[in-house]
């Protein structure tokens, strides 16, 4: 009972950051890997992310600049195929470490990083680098967001622009993950009525997210986040230090 709460509670952020919240996603996986593997977290909410994208990218189908997804899109899905690679053969203690130390960077980014006032270009080096980052922490545990925004904010995009880029990327990137999944086993065993429940979840999400943009604070609820997510991260540092040793995707 408290793991169908809590993955309905997840789903419910999922579309809550889909609907225009964007700050709430960050503490969806991280959550939930407080009382379970990452990796089978993320892989059960992947149907929500599925779900959710498309009617974002639906939203920005006009909106999005096309020179980036061109870079992000092939590195995301180069980072999707070295996670794949990688995380059978990594201990959950490395795991849980590797969401905290993401949520730990969004953090300190996001309070202490300072932008430059000029815009930069589309560029394709930076460009493969944040993309395949955000690939493997996006396959991990679904926080593939601050490494791609580290690589667009700086590029001064307009707002459509930028939320369809992500929108579009992400997408493409969550499609690719079903069979990467499938190859290392997370996806043998779910609990597919669960799923279906979660994905409705997700779409009351967006809409409710929808309507809390028009109403909120943006500033409040932004900073509440980011010390939730401080919370978390640092709990699921402690939980990987403990656990340091476990088995492999226990």
């Amino acid at each position: 009972m408290l793991d169908t709460t809590l993955f309905l509670i997840a789903a419910l952020i999922v579309g809550l950051a889909k609907g225009g919240l964007a700050s709430a996603a960050a503490i969806a996986v991280p959550m939930l890997a407080l009382f379970m593997n990452p990796v089978k977290a993320a892989a059960t909410l992947l149907p929500v992310y599925i779900v959710t994208d498309w009617i974002g990218v639906w939203l920005y189908r006009r909106d999005f600049s096309l020179p980036n997804l061109k870079i992000l899109v092939p590195s995301i899905l180069l980072g999707i195929v070295i996670a794949t690679v990688i995380t059978p053969y990594t201990p959950e203690s490395a795991l849980l470490i590797f969401t905290g130390l993401i949520g730990l960077w969004y953090i300190s980014r996001a309070w202490f990083g300072r932008g430059s006032s000029e815009a930069r270009r589309t560029e394709v080096a930076p460009g493969i680098f944040w993309g395949a980052l955000t690939g493997i922490a996006s396959f991990i545990t679904h926080s593939g967001a601050p490494p791609v925004q580290a690589y667009l904010l700086p590029q001064k995009l307009p707002k459509l622009q930028f939320a369809g880029t992500i929108a579009i990327s992400f997408a493409i990137g969550n499609l690719a993950k079903l069979p990467a999944y499938a190859v290392i086993g997370q996806l043998s065993g779910l609990n597919w009525g669960l799923i279906v429940a979660l994905s409705v979840s997700g779409i009351i999400g967006t809409v409710i997210g929808r309507w809390l943009t028009r109403l909120m604070d943006e500033a409040l609820y932004v900073r509440v986040i980011q010390i939730l997510l401080l919370i978390l991260s640092i709990l699921l540092l402690i939980r990987g230090g403990f656990e340091i040793g476990s088995p492999v995707l226990g």
